[in-house]
């Protein structure tokens, strides 16, 4: 596992740092709530009638003066996107900064093979990606105990359960892409990141476009949806894994054939 401890050594400051300003943004989210609860039953009303805009975020579902329901949206957005982001941050450039870096020459010289570098670079990420969300959900926790409110434990459970495993669908699909890349590109993974976002937001606002929420992981991270039925939506789960699965097969396909420069 020599590989694994690399990685994450090279990667430690970033994953602080993505940690760091998810699990701060929340925090600070949920200390703001017992301040704004007085105020959000007038606020929910505004936003609930707000059409396409309260649609795209499930606020037409939510009372925002719950905690459940506040933290659905200003957390989940924050997790969403955060966790999207670092997801692909570390995984659009997994394989294929070997070459831009100039290190493939000296590690595919060492006596293991392309298949087990894949591995381990998938291990590494999987780390970092379950390192963050047990440090984001404890803190979340530890934020509402602080604050007097009771902890919906299945709820937020659940919802944190949604956000990682869109982040393994998101880092899955750039892990597959970074091993048809010659030069890593942050860039890739973040566009590809913010595309799937707004295809779930087109798919929330209108009816005729709901088949999109197959086409993006952020479709099974609905709040709302979650938080009403009290569970996750099993067939968009398992399109999502399943798509991650063929990315990942694509990725070990891929290097074991790639000429690398």
């Amino acid at each position: 596992m020599t590989l694994v401890r690399h990685e994450l050594r090279q990667g430690r400051v970033g994953f602080w740092i993505w940690t760091g300003a998810i699990a701060a943004l929340i925090l600070i989210c949920i200390v703001l709530f017992p301040e704004m609860k007085t105020q959000m039953d007038s606020v929910s009303e505004m936003f609930a009638s707000m059409g396409a805009f309260s649609a795209a975020f499930g606020m037409d579902r939510l009372n925002f003066g719950t905690l459940l329901g506040f933290y659905s949206v200003e957390c989940g957005n924050i997790l969403g996107l955060g966790g999207a982001f670092f997801a692909a941050f570390i995984a659009a450039a997994a394989l294929a900064k070997e070459e831009k870096d100039h290190t493939a020459e000296f590690l595919l010289t060492h006596p293991v093979s392309r298949v087990w570098v894949v591995t381990q670079k998938l291990i590494a990420i999987a780390v970092q990606l379950i390192a963050m969300n047990a440090i984001v959900f404890l803190l979340s926790v530890a934020g509402v105990a602080f604050i007097g409110e009771e902890i919906p434990w299945k709820e937020l459970s659940l919802l944190h359960l949604a956000y990682f495993l869109m982040q393994v669908e998101v880092a899955g699909i750039c892990f597959g892409i970074s091993a048809f890349l010659r030069r890593g590109s942050a860039g890739i993974g973040l566009g590809l990141a913010t595309v799937l976002y707004f295809l779930d937001l087109i798919a929330n606002i209108s009816d005729k476009m709901k088949a999109l929420k197959y086409c993006t992981p952020f479709g099974f991270t609905d709040g709302a949806d979650i938080v009403t039925e009290g569970a996750l939506d099993a067939p968009l789960v398992a399109v999502g894994m399943a798509v991650t699965a063929v990315f990942i097969a694509l990725a070990y396909w891929q290097y074991s054939r790639k000429d690398i420069r």
